[in-house]
């Protein structure tokens, strides 16, 4: 009785054991399946990814960026007095510490502004247009006030 007991569980543990290799079969199939879609949607974007850098290489040539440039945007030749030193530049303003009511840029814009420079000049550049140069006289050497 004790030996055919024996036998059952034997045999049950067995049941047991090949549902339990069987299981693990059965994930190790469907993560094979998983491994190989994924290696699959690698290679298609691998592929997309090549397909994108030929197509950015050809948008980014620079013979079709000057034509583009010189077809659309009718840009002038840059004047050699465009061009300036960074010692010409005004001095930073001095920080004011910013507040939520206030804007520390509209403001600086309001006090630069001033009446001379509200005209345009006939070109652009970084240097500015010099003054026309007034009669000689007393009144130029003194200082104003």
């Amino acid at each position: 009785m004790i030996l055919r007991l024996l036998n059952f569980a034997v045999i049950g543990a067995l049941v047991l054991a090949a549902a339990w290799v069987y299981r693990i079969k059965f994930d190790a199939t469907v993560q094979a399946e998983q491994l190989a879609k994924l290696r699959t949607e690698v290679r298609h974007e691998r592929d997309a990814i090549a397909a994108l850098r030929a197509e950015w290489g050809e948008l980014d040539n620079p013979g079709r960026v000057q034509a583009l440039a010189d077809r659309f945007l009718h840009l002038k030749p840059i004047a050699p007095t465009q061009f300036d030193t960074l010692d010409a530049l005004p001095d930073r303003p001095a920080v004011q510490p910013a507040t939520a009511s206030s804007d520390p840029i509209g403001s600086m814009i309001e006090n630069s502004a001033a009446p001379e420079a509200t005209e345009t000049p006939a070109t652009t550049g970084s240097i500015p247009i010099p003054p026309a140069p007034t009669a000689p006289g007393p009144a130029n050497g003194a200082p104003r006030q």
